[in-house]
C-alpha cells in the first residue's frame, strides 16, 4: 500500500512540472523552463517554415513578445508516448496529429530541408521547408 501512495504521489509531482494556463493560452514546463504557445492558432495556421520562423519572431500572445520557433530538442521535452493517439503532454488542449516545424535547416540539403516533429508518432522528421505546416511557438521562462 506504500508503495501505491508513493508511486501516486510522484506521478502527482511530474505532472505538476507542466501546467496549462487556460486564461493566457500557454503552457508552462517548469522543469524545462519552457513556456508554449496552446491556442487556436495552432489548429489553424498552416505555414512554410520560413514563415513560421517570422510568425513565431513576430507573435504577441500571453502577454509576451519574445517568442520563437521551437528546437526539435524543446519538442521532445514535451512528448509523451503513453498519451495516445497525438504523444503530446496532456496539458497541451490544441493539437493535431500532424508536423509542426522546428527550426533546424539541413545545410547538407542546401538549406532546403528542415525539421519537424510529428505528434502522431512523437517523431523528429524533415521535409522541404516550403512545405505547409503547422507551428507552434515556445518561449524561455524567465
Amino acid at each position: 500500500m506504500k508503495i501505491l501512495v508513493l508511486l501516486l504521489i510522484t506521478l502527482l509531482t511530474l505532472n505538476a512540472n507542466v501546467k496549462r494556463d487556460k486564461k493566457r493560452e500557454i503552457v508552462i514546463d517548469f522543469t524545462n523552463k519552457l513556456v508554449w504557445q496552446d491556442s487556436m492558432d495552432n489548429l489553424k495556421m498552416m505555414l512554410s517554415q520560413p514563415d513560421a520562423l517570422e510568425y513565431c519572431n513576430e507573435l504577441m500572445h500571453g502577454g509576451y513578445g519574445d517568442w520563437r520557433i521551437p528546437e526539435a530538442e524543446d519538442y521532445k521535452t514535451i512528448v509523451d508516448k503513453k498519451n495516445k493517439p497525438n504523444h503530446i503532454h496532456r496539458s497541451f488542449r490544441y493539437v493535431i496529429n500532424e508536423g509542426y516545424w522546428a527550426a533546424k535547416v539541413h545545410w547538407r540539403t542546401m538549406w532546403t530541408y528542415a525539421d519537424y516533429m510529428h505528434f502522431l508518432s512523437g517523431t523528429v522528421y524533415y521535409d522541404t521547408k516550403t512545405k505547409k505546416k503547422r507551428v507552434r511557438c515556445v518561449r524561455n521562462l524567465k
